[in-house]
């Protein structure tokens, strides 16, 4: 395929089993905008969105090394959220606060970046991370 991408957006749909907890961590603690939330006699959903999305690929290596960097140990699985905060610590103690379990961190990266990285209360890895200025 050549030219522009016919992707216009990316969405990663989570299957969780306590769906109101999950709605608390990421609307309540973690501040999501909601843009859209159904309630039907099938069952529950919602959409979240944030400013900006972007789809990070690493090869194994290359994801064994970050867990190192940010955990201390590989821990990784296929799939790991990350998301760019202001003030990784305060972030960090909000969402342990909030259900989410410590996996690691905060730490200071090989890469220049902040990071923290926690399992959500519904077993989701989510790597908290700040950029070091100038970064984008």
């Amino acid at each position: 395929m050549t030219g522009a991408s016919p992707v216009d957006e990316l969405r990663i749909a989570l299957t969780v089993d306590d769906f109101d907890q999950a709605m608390r961590f990421y609307r309540d603690i973690l501040g999501l905008r909601v843009d859209k939330e159904w309630h039907t006699s099938t069952g529950n959903g919602v959409v979240f969105s944030v400013e900006r999305g972007t789809l990070e690929v690493v090869d194994v290596p290359d994801a064994e090394s970050i867990d190192i960097a940010e955990v201390g140990s590989v821990v990784g699985e296929r799939v790991r959220l990350a998301m760019r905060v202001r003030g990784v610590d305060e972030v960090q103690r909000a969402v342990t606060s909030g259900g989410a379990t410590l996996l690691g961190g905060p730490v200071l990266t090989p890469w220049g970046g902040h990071n923290a990285r926690v399992r959500t209360p519904d077993g989701i890895q989510l790597t908290l991370f700040e950029e070091s200025d100038g970064e984008d």
